[in-house]
């Protein structure tokens, strides 16, 4: 059976099977699921099965796979809304991404850069630090926006998506019961390879060495992508071999961090999340039946797929 996954996305869950992607949003006007096809693109097939390089480019495939999917989730969950055009889109993520790396990683390391025993001492002992700065940021910064109501809303939908899949992995009936029962809690979580990429950057920066601030903040920028190839292996290898007792202990951490950014989600959220995951894993001529036995013509004369 082929490993799925997901992300939680506005009022909704994106599922993905191979090169098949579907989100399915709850829209708020009438509480009508939305199932929608996306896609699936990948840019650089040839390079993304190289080890240790396909990680920065599947990386990429998955950043861009999320902001259309949460675009698209955006639009159908409030259509009645004013929506960001894509222009725009682009430069809030572009933005969100400049503050994180101000955030997670500038910011730890001119704070541990002003300790004057760490500045020129050990370069070991100085990424340790500035590493476990990072980590108590992250968990903050985890802790205070799980506060949000609409943040904690995405997080019962990551809940539901990690529920559904632990539901199709055990081979059972994909329904709201059956669901139910299982963890917010997975080894294969965007959440765990956050986890793995603070781990591993501590030990990848050390080879920096412990120049100037200047030096030291470029080496880190120049070093991500090699953070990104080691992570991405490591998150296969630990995927691949959870059953092993001494792998199921090396992934606790990232288990735990997901404490955070996963929620008990309600029956609703998991029906949602359950149609998505029918989508991507049904035969390709039942999901077309689906779309054509879902069309429904609007006032207005437009189409408008829905899966009850």
């Amino acid at each position: 059976m082929p490993p799925v996954g997901g992300q939680a996305i506005i009022e909704g869950v994106m599922m993905q099977n191979g090169d098949r992607v579907a989100v399915a949003v709850r829209r708020q006007s009438d509480g009508e699921i939305i199932v929608r096809d996306i896609p699936a693109r990948r840019r650089f097939r040839k390079l993304g099965d190289i080890p240790f390089v396909r990680g920065l480019f599947r990386l990429y495939d998955m950043l861009a796979l999320g902001l259309r999917a949460l675009n698209m989730s955006a639009k159908l969950a409030f259509p009645e809304e004013e929506q960001l055009g894509k222009g725009e889109s682009w430069l809030t993520y572009i933005l969100a991404i400049v503050l994180a790396v101000g955030g997670f990683i500038v910011l730890p390391l001119y704070l541990a850069n002003s300790v004057p025993g760490l500045r020129t001492g050990n370069s070991i002992l100085f990424n340790l630090v500035e590493g476990l700065i990072r980590i108590v940021f992250f968990l903050a910064y985890l802790l205070v926006i799980s506060r949000l109501k609409e943040i904690r809303r995405v997080f019962q939908y990551h809940g539901a998506e990690h529920k559904t899949v632990y539901t199709y992995e055990a081979g059972e009936e994909l329904t709201v019961e059956n669901a139910r029962k299982y963890t917010t809690l997975h080894p294969r979580c965007g959440t765990a390879f956050l986890m793995i990429v603070l781990v591993i950057s501590i030990l990848v920066f050390s080879i920096a060495g412990n120049p100037t601030l200047w030096l030291k903040i470029l080496s880190r920028l120049l070093l991500l992508p090699v953070v990104a190839g080691i992570s991405y292996e490591a998150l296969r290898f630990s995927g691949g071999n959870y059953r092993r007792f001494w792998v199921r202990l090396l992934t606790k951490p990232g288990l735990w961090m997901q404490r955070l950014t996963t929620a008990e989600p309600t029956d609703d959220m998991l029906e949602v999340a359950i149609a998505a995951l029918k989508r991507v894993t049904e035969p390709v001529e039942a999901a077309a039946q689906m779309e054509r036995d879902g069309e429904a013509v609007s006032d207005k004369g437009e189409l408008s797929p829905s899966v009850r």
